[in-house]
């Protein structure tokens, strides 16, 4: 009896965030270990699964680096990475999309149909809805001189349309969305995928926007801090303790509020049902940033 009392209390415990977030959008960045792992591909499934079931509209924007990684590898691509963006040449752009849409989102979908949801998987190019712009990288260097660099095929989200993301939810169905875009040129871009989600996210003003990453959060001098506002990320960034691949992190879930979003989270995605536990528990997981 107790352990069933036990089990009730855990389910009382989501009903307030249950009650707020019914019928609103959450959007999830999926990458890293969980996308990897057979055990954390399953949890994270059935996580969005149950949200949709609980009244809660997910929207999940994917990554996929180690599986293109993998195939530029083996086709004796060179690839290099300056301040977390992935340089991209048109043979790098190829695999970029042919990867992240043509396999990773579809066997996102496949994933979370079998464990009963319902999903439509897209890039950024269906159904206009979004557009980019190539994005030249502007940063400081070592002398405080504003620099710019040419990432080659790498974009940035310029316009959302999210009408074609409303009509999948209006039929719950759960939008998968890889991040490759277009320019009003036609020419394909490659979108940084926690950008792309925290673009989506303002055009959604989503309720959430989180970030399912291999870090316990955002960790400074080797410990996990939360409740992080703009000047203080600034001030991490500007001393080094914010840098790598946590910048276009953090900038992107700055941008996502300042867009309408109402927080922004950054979690362990290594930990089963990390989703479930920052959407529906008290204590929460990772980093909050508000």
């Amino acid at each position: 009896m107790e352990l069933q009392l036990e089990k009730i209390n855990h389910i009382l415990e989501a009903l307030p965030y249950l009650i707020k977030y019914s019928g609103k959008t959450i959007v999830i960045k999926y990458g890293g270990a969980a996308m990897i792992e057979e055990d954390l591909k399953a949890s994270f499934a059935e996580d969005i699964v149950l949200l949709k079931y609980l009244g809660i509209n997910p929207v999940v924007v994917h990554g996929g680096g180690p599986e293109i990684n993998q195939l530029i590898k083996s086709l004796n691509l060179n690839t290099q990475f300056v301040r977390g963006h992935r340089v991209t040449d048109e043979p790098t752009m190829e695999v970029v999309e042919m990867v992240l849409t043509g396999k990773v989102n579809k066997q996102i979908v496949s994933l979370i149909q079998e464990k009963g949801g319902k999903t439509v998987g897209l890039s950024g190019k269906d159904g206009g809805l979004t557009l980019a712009e190539k994005y030249l990288m502007e940063f400081e260097d070592e002398n405080g001189k504003l620099q710019s660099l040419d990432l080659g095929l790498v974009g940035k989200i310029s316009e959302v349309n999210p009408s074609l993301i409303r009509t999948l939810q209006a039929e719950d169905f759960i939008p998968i969305i890889s991040p490759v875009s277009v320019s009003k040129e036609g020419k394909t871009l490659n979108i940084n995928a926690d950008t792309m989600a925290g673009a989506i996210a303002a055009s959604l003003s989503a309720e959430k926007l989180i970030l399912v990453t291999d870090t316990p959060g955002i960790l400074i001098d080797g410990q996990l801090v939360t409740g992080l506002n703009k000047q203080k990320i600034d001030e991490y960034i500007r001393s080094g303790q914010i840098s790598g691949g946590m910048i276009p992190k953090v900038e992107c879930c700055l941008d996502a509020m300042r867009g309408g979003v109402k927080r922004a989270h950054i979690i362990d995605g290594r930990v089963p049902h990390s989703v479930l536990i920052e959407v529906l528990t008290n204590q929460g997981i990772g980093s909050l940033i508000e």
